[in-house]
């Protein structure tokens, strides 16, 4: 009965933790299709840490921004992987020059969620915005934290939930978003993490070339 009991816990809390959710607008064809050029800015972090590790308000708001920019890069480097095999329709601004327009123009990550999607995308220059937030009871950018056993069949393996969102620079509206929870099977960094997420997402991610065929076929 107890192995019977162990195994219904595993079994819901893996079901659990591969949890995903992918929304693609109904017309994103129409609104998207003056895209050229997308800028990638720095994820909105919150970290929720355990009560012990103490940490002054300026000590943690750096922590968030390292996660925030974390993700930024590794979002960078996947799109350029895959830029080289020629996989997207559209081409991403350097996050180098994306950052440095931002803090030109008195933008950090500190109060870019003042800012509407026109408004920064206006600033950048862009067609469209990659953005999203992220919220960790532990940090991702150096390494993942290791679960024992018992935390996964109690369903606490997981320690985080991330966002991917791409809005349109002319209306502000939300093309697409990918949302999934963050557990130690998700890789072992940050670079890691995003690089799994994109490859299950790959099929549905709305620039990707092949995808554009099908929709012109449509």
């Amino acid at each position: 009965m107890k192995q019977k009991l162990v195994f219904l816990f595993l079994s819901i809390s893996l079901f659990t933790y591969g949890q995903k959710t992918i929304y693609e607008h109904n017309n994103f064809k129409e609104f998207s299709k003056d895209h050229k050029i997308l800028a990638i800015v720095p994820f909105l972090a919150t970290l929720e840490l355990d009560e012990e590790q103490e940490l002054s308000k300026e000590q943690l708001d750096e922590l968030e921004d390292q996660e925030g920019e974390a993700v930024q890069n590794a979002l960078e480097n996947y799109f350029l992987k895959r830029k080289e095999k020629k996989k997207f329709s559209v081409e991403f601004q350097d996050i180098k020059n994306t950052n440095a327009i931002l803090a030109q123009n008195g933008i950090s990550i500190d109060n870019i969620d003042i800012y509407t999607t026109q408004e920064l995308c206006k600033i950048l220059n862009v067609d469209g915005l990659i953005s999203g937030n992220l919220t960790l009871s532990a940090l991702i950018s150096k390494s993942v934290p290791k679960v024992d056993f018992l935390s996964i069949i109690m369903g606490k393996s997981d320690f985080g939930r991330i966002a991917i969102k791409i809005s349109d620079g002319k209306t502000g509206k939300l093309l697409w978003k990918y949302e999934k929870v963050i557990n130690r099977k998700s890789g072992k960094n940050t670079n890691a993490i995003i690089e799994g997420m994109m490859k299950n997402a790959a099929r549905k991610f709305p620039y990707d070339r092949e995808k554009e065929k099908k929709r012109r076929k449509d």
